[in-house]
């Protein structure tokens, strides 16, 4: 069976949590099918995997405009699949092209929802219209549509009421725990500022209003004096928002809050390392249908202090393996609500190490990208 993989990210040129999804779901279907992916970018060497660059023409147009523009090569290009596969709105619209034109069973995997990313249109303009058309038709034909949780499945439904029910199935996002492990190194953190001698609390995300990364920064003041928060960031949606970053950043640092920001994405090992030596890793999302980013630090033994959205309640056990915060209107509630749960686990480091190992439990008994990758296979086999 040739399945076509369809991706704007790809390694080297990962920046989100749908690349990581890709880059991982990739290595293990490739002992099930002969796989083929077509992703955005610079040419990669590593075989069967196609790279596609907008036209020259839109060399300086919107994002979305310079997808239109890929859409028809790359779909070209997958003359031959059995079934393709495509992720995010940036490949779905390549998805149905092949699906129109070439006949080719479709399988979307849903990673998120332009209906429910309202503040997309501050980054794209009016390529956020084009993103949420392209997303729609792409979803309600598709024959088989995958959420990467629970609630991201309830979402699809009521965001897109003409999908049938039948086509929508739950294959949550998952971990290499072989990859990401506890670890005792440190020499990476003190480069990146970060002390090993106070108490950690990190966070790493995309530098987007999705990620709440603004509502952290204001319960900076409200952890307790000696705190290190340490606030990984990188790829700002807008130059604007990272504009409105800094400034917030440089304010609540002037009340006394020890912030410290890293700007370039970590690699693999640094990753780790951070993860692993955070006291409480906090994820402040407005809006995650999984959050991969939740598993990365429960498989290095963190305790997660979480937003209570989207898919997340799904991965983390509250009171378990970390705390879940409600998220309410209130910015300075809310902020004054996720430092408490913070400062609850940092009063009580016994229990914090405990939620720790019971989440590293977690990742390597529930989330394994062997079994996702076998239910996809299930899924194309039912098309075919």
């Amino acid at each position: 069976m040739r399945v076509d993989l369809l991706t704007r990210e790809y390694p080297p040129q990962v920046y989100g949590g749908a690349g990581v999804h890709v880059d991982h779901l990739s290595q293990q279907l490739r002992r099930l099918v002969d796989l083929r992916v077509h992703c955005f970018g610079e040419p990669r060497q590593e075989a069967n995997v196609t790279a596609h660059r907008a036209p020259a023409e839109l060399a300086e147009a919107n994002t979305a405009l310079q997808t239109m523009g890929i859409a028809p090569a790359m779909a070209a290009a997958t003359v031959g699949a059995d079934v393709v596969h495509s992720h995010t709105w940036y490949a779905n619209i390549t998805g149905h092209l092949a699906k129109l034109y070439h006949g080719t069973p479709h399988v979307v995997t849903a990673h998120s929802l332009e209906p429910l990313r309202p503040w997309k249109a501050e980054q794209l303009g009016g390529g956020y219209i084009l993103s949420s058309w392209a997303e729609r038709i792409a979803m309600e034909a598709a024959d088989v549509v995958i959420a990467v949780s629970g609630a991201m499945r309830q979402d699809l439904l009521r965001c897109y009421p003409a999908l049938d029910p039948d086509r929508v199935v739950v294959i949550h996002n998952s971990i290499d725990t072989e990859e990401f492990v506890p670890v005792t190194d440190t020499s990476r953190l003190a480069p990146l500022g970060v002390r090993t001698d106070r108490p950690v609390v990190a966070c790493v995300a995309r530098l987007t209003r999705q990620k709440g990364l603004l509502h952290l920064l204001r319960a900076a003041p409200h952890l307790p004096p000696g705190t290190q928060l340490v606030m990984c960031v990188s790829a700002p949606d807008t130059p604007e928002l990272a504009e409105e970053f800094t400034a917030l950043a440089g304010e609540v640092t002037g009340r006394g809050a020890d912030v410290v920001l890293v700007r370039e994405p970590l690699s693999r090992d640094t990753l780790r390392q951070v993860l692993s030596h955070a006291d409480v890793f906090v994820c402040p999302s407005v809006y995650e249908p999984l959050g991969i980013v939740n598993l990365e630090a429960m498989a290095c033994a963190a305790p997660v202090v979480a937003t209570a959205v989207g898919g997340i309640p799904e991965v983390i056990a509250d009171g378990e393996t970390g705390l879940l915060v409600p998220l309410v209107a209130d910015e300075e509630a809310f902020a004054k609500d996720l430092a408490a749960r913070v400062n609850e686990l940092l009063a009580d480091p016994k229990r914090a190490r405990r939620m720790g190992r019971a989440g590293r439990c977690r990742a390597e008994s529930r989330f394994s990208w062997a079994a996702a990758a076998a239910r996809v296979h299930a899924v194309y086999q039912s098309l075919i």
